[in-house]
């Protein structure tokens, strides 16, 4: 993962996740917290940040190819 990915992961995309824990969802992120070890923790950890980040690109990803499209129609 790139260094601005790291960044960008560590302080946009993980707060909104932080910030989701006092949502309906706070259940669900306290069933993946009990009962794990550390190193099963620091492991959810690592593939939670591996998803948000590469969802985070397909978004952008899907975005620049929409907006692609866009301008061919607009040429046509």
């Amino acid at each position: 993962m790139t260094h601005f990915m790291e960044w960008l992961y560590i302080h946009y995309i993980r707060p909104e996740i932080q910030q989701s824990d006092d949502s309906e969802y706070k259940e669900y992120f306290s069933l993946l917290t009990d009962g794990l070890t550390v190193d099963q923790r620091d492991a959810r950890d690592r593939a939670l940040e591996f998803y948000a980040c590469n969802g985070f690109l397909l978004g952008l990803r899907t975005g620049a190819g929409l907006h692609s499209l866009q301008q061919r129609e607009d040429i046509l």
